[in-house]
């Protein structure tokens, strides 16, 4: 590829994952509205289906919740193992197109098919045989968007869900990031989308006609990131060498917390949401981090390198919580909460590999 041609760039989103593999595996699921998770007091949403997400539930979604959405709804036990194993075909698949692969999950993943092994013309041509091999090889569907550059083929892919493909060209980049929401881009999470909306700035359109100074004043050392994803640029890229040093997860509050029952609540569920993440992946690390924002933003961590990598959820929820223990009884009060596990032990041969 020479510097002159745009890079031809697919993000392939593996179509409501986990739930469609149980609906797969278990014709009497196909048409219902199923949950993968725990329906007791204390579970979680790890996934669902297109027929439940009608009702409103999502991923991370404390299961009562789902339930008084849908009370019709399914729920079934995560097969990690079996989940893991269909993710090997689907990257078999990959690789038939391409080697320059980069995972994002067992479900997703950027290929850069510039130059495909295939010998296929088009981007476009490559994204429709790569997921009609995903369909002979797993009886699932996947979405495809395909662009120039990474964040634009990741917002193109969710544009035609479920089982379907979109493409962003170059001459049409720049003018459909502004009309799209905030809240859809990449690098934009739920707490920088309400701050942006407190600002005024609720499209691609407001934040492209914001200067550098007042992304700076506002955003930080994100600010570059903003200018560019909001005139369509994005410069990196298909990294198939990029491992993931840690996974973590955090959230803000509603209002500041002082009372220890609250705080230490909310712990527990940033440390779900993470060792959610390390059972999908087969990653467990040493060192689990628990970080505290305070009302007046001053931040604090806490962490804790053990002798043996965390591989239990109940394992994981004793060190955030003695980590969380150990700055309770707050002094003033804490706006938001993360969990991070880090210092990851060696894979073992043959397992994914633990991209971020």
């Amino acid at each position: 590829m020479t510097e002159s041609l745009p890079r031809k760039i697919i993000h392939i989103d593996m179509d409501a994952f986990y739930a469609s593999v149980e609906q797969r595996d278990d014709p009497s699921l196909k048409g219902q509205p199923v949950a993968v998770g725990s329906p007791n007091a204390r579970g979680v949403v790890a996934a669902a289906s297109y027929e439940a997400r009608a009702f409103g539930v999502r991923s991370a979604l404390p299961s009562v919740t789902a339930l008084r959405r849908c009370p019709q709804l399914v729920f079934v036990r995560p097969r990690f193992d079996v989940y893991k194993s269909v993710s090997r075909q689907i990257h078999g698949v990959f690789a038939e197109f391409t080697p320059i692969i980069q995972p994002l999950s067992l479900d997703e993943a950027y290929l850069d098919v510039t130059a495909n092994l295939a010998g296929l013309p088009t981007a476009w041509a490559t994204a429709k045989a790569i997921r009609r091999r995903i369909f002979q090889e797993t009886g699932l569907t996947a979405s495809a968007g395909i662009s120039y550059n990474k964040f634009l083929a990741k917002l193109a892919s969710d544009h035609r869900k479920p089982n379907g493909q979109f493409a962003v060209t170059p001459d049409m980049g720049a003018a459909w990031v502004e009309t799209l929401p905030v809240a859809r881009f990449h690098g934009v999470g739920p707490v920088t989308a309400a701050k942006m909306e407190r600002l005024g700035i609720r499209t691609g359109a407001d934040l492209r006609n914001c200067s550098m100074e007042f992304l700076r004043a506002n955003f930080g050392s994100s600010a570059g990131w903003y200018h560019a994803i909001a005139r369509g640029e994005d410069d990196r890229p298909v990294n198939p060498d990029r491992v993931r040093k840690s996974s973590g997860s955090e959230t803000t509050f509603n209002r500041d917390l002082i009372e220890a029952a609250e705080i230490e609540g909310g712990v527990l569920e940033m440390a779900a949401d993470v060792w959610r993440w390390c059972e999908t992946a087969g990653a467990f690390g040493r060192t689990v981090t628990v970080k505290v924002k305070y009302s007046d933003f001053q931040q604090i961590t806490r962490s804790q390198t053990l002798s043996l990598p965390v591989d239990s959820h109940d394992g994981l929820r004793a060190a955030a919580l003695g980590l969380i223990r150990s700055v309770l009884p707050a002094v003033k009060g804490i706006r938001l909460v993360g969990v991070t596990v880090s210092n990851f032990a060696a894979r073992e041969e043959g397992a994914l590999p633990l991209f971020g």
